[in-house]
């Protein structure tokens, strides 16, 4: 069972002021009431997260968040989550226990930690906690689970092992390699049920295409036919930043359109 604590008093808009390791400020401005949240995973470990709640409540849709590696959540989506709340998402995003300060901010989760080497795999607790947190907390409306990297292969495994839970499941570049062993793409993608939006670069897949590997190659080839939808990003760079466009350098709403689209048609 997941114990949370609440911090940081309700608000009917909120600017989210979030202190950079360069020491400047970023600021996350919505109309939905936010709340730091604290929550422990199966294995004891405290995850600290935002929850950003719409006028609706908890009967919208929400999209859990879960950030790549080295990152935190707020500072790899600070962009993401105003355009979720603007388009009617509640959104939870939280700090796993493999990030760091990658995009600035900081990750409270590794910040409490004691010094341990934590692998890639390691952090799925940490998806679990989250899911588990907001069905306990009463969330009745769709459930999306989203990952960026390695937390892109992650949400696949969620998606597979909790298909009642979740209305969808969303993959940005999702990793393969050495360092993810044993929690892969290639493990999940062909086993996952439940709707599945998996984006990557043109480059990311002409990369997975040329890799030495036969079974990278063929995860590569073959993924449109694991998934819903397999969105292939023209513009885009590594993970879920192919939907910030300063990341970008350029315009992303043709990846933003295509994302919503998958969601909205998958309540």
């Amino acid at each position: 069972m997941v114990s949370f604590t609440w911090r940081v008093v309700m608000t009917a808009v909120i600017v989210a002021a979030l202190s950079l390791a360069v020491g400047s400020v970023a600021e996350i401005e919505t109309d939905a009431e936010h709340d730091e949240v604290e929550f422990k995973t199966e294995d004891s470990e405290l995850i600290y997260g935002d929850l950003f709640v719409v006028k609706k409540g908890k009967r919208a849709p929400i999209v859990l968040l879960f950030h790549q590696a080295s990152s935190n959540g707020r500072a790899e989506y600070a962009y993401h989550i105003p355009r979720l709340v603007e388009n009617g998402y509640n959104v939870l995003v939280i700090d796993q226990r493999s990030g760091g300060n990658h995009f600035g901010g900081e990750n409270r989760t590794v910040e409490g930690m004691r010094d341990e080497e934590v692998s890639y795999c390691d952090a799925y607790p940490d998806l679990e906690a989250a899911l588990e947190f907001v069905v306990d907390e009463g969330f009745k409306g769709s459930r999306y689970a989203w990952g960026s990297s390695y937390s892109g292969a992650l949400v696949l495994r969620l998606g597979m092992e909790h298909p009642d839970e979740l209305s969808g499941v969303l993959a940005f570049s999702p990793a393969v390699g050495q360092a993810m062993y044993p929690c892969s793409t290639s493990v999940y993608v062909k086993n996952i049920e439940v709707p599945t939006f998996l984006a990557a670069t043109a480059a990311g897949v002409s990369k997975y295409r040329g890799a030495k590997k036969r079974k990278t190659r063929k995860l590569a080839s073959a993924a449109a036919d694991y998934v819903d939808t397999f969105y292939i990003a023209d513009n885009g760079i590594h993970g879920a930043s192919m939907l910030d466009p300063e990341r970008v350098g350029g315009d992303v709403e043709k990846h933003w359109s295509a994302m919503l689209y998958f969601m909205k048609s998958n309540p």
